[in-house]
């Protein structure tokens, strides 16, 4: 079994937030695949289904952001998994809104649920990290991670989401690169495809008392038309 876990706060006020794009992209996997409903389980909610052979379970921890790690652990030992098996979806400031990256352990940099998480469960599990930009100064980054998307911000994060369902399969199955290209062919427009060329109009045989200037093949051909 494998554990995708998405970060986020519990609650209509924070639905919207940057800080619940965790939220937002196991959402987006359990509709797009058919999970079953969600329910309350390991202090926050879960839905169970499966992403090709791999059984799987999506978890939301309720428990707010600071504290997200003692609802993963929960669910770790219940399953007897390891830290390994667990992809942790969050959000990332210091990536360019839209843009994608993942990583297998490391540190928190300071993130309050990777924080939580790693006290709880160490720091071996994998992350799925959701550029959400940053505010340009660090005082301002509480009040930016805790406010909603901005209506210019519905494109690409609809894309993005859509492109996380789309290779959720590659994922589940620890093919990193093939999950990263489903992502990038829905953030990558195709591009218009380009006109046809038209061919070249023949040239018009001349008028009666002008001079001739096609070639004698081209007075060859123009008899035969």
């Amino acid at each position: 079994m494998k554990l995708f876990v998405g970060l986020g706060n519990p609650g209509s006020r924070y639905a919207g937030n940057r800080h619940n794009i965790g939220y937002m992209a196991v959402d987006a996997i359990a509709s797009a695949h058919g999970f079953g409903p969600w329910r309350q389980r390991f202090q926050g909610v879960a839905s169970e289904g499966r992403l090709g052979s791999e059984q799987v379970l999506l978890l939301k921890p309720e428990t707010f952001m600071n504290l997200s790690g003692q609802s993963v652990g929960e669910a770790l030992r219940f399953y007897k998994l390891s830290p390994a098996d667990v992809t942790v979806f969050h959000d990332e400031l210091d990536l360019a809104p839209g843009k994608l990256r993942l990583k297998q352990g490391g540190g928190h940099a300071g993130h309050n649920g990777l924080r939580s998480l790693h006290a709880h469960i160490g720091e071996a599990y994998g992350r799925v990290r959701l550029g959400i930009g940053h505010p340009g100064h660090k005082d301002a980054v509480a009040s930016y991670v805790l406010n909603d998307f901005a209506k210019a911000d519905a494109g690409w994060l609809d894309d993005l989401l859509r492109g996380i369902a789309d290779g959720a399969l590659a994922l589940a199955a620890g093919d990193g690169a093939k999950f990263q290209n489903a992502v990038a062919l829905r953030m990558q427009p195709s591009k218009p495809a380009a006109p046809k060329p038209v061919p070249p109009s023949p040239d018009p045989a001349p008028q009666a008392g002008a001079e001739d200037t096609r070639s004698p093949l081209q007075k060859l051909a123009d008899r035969f038309r």
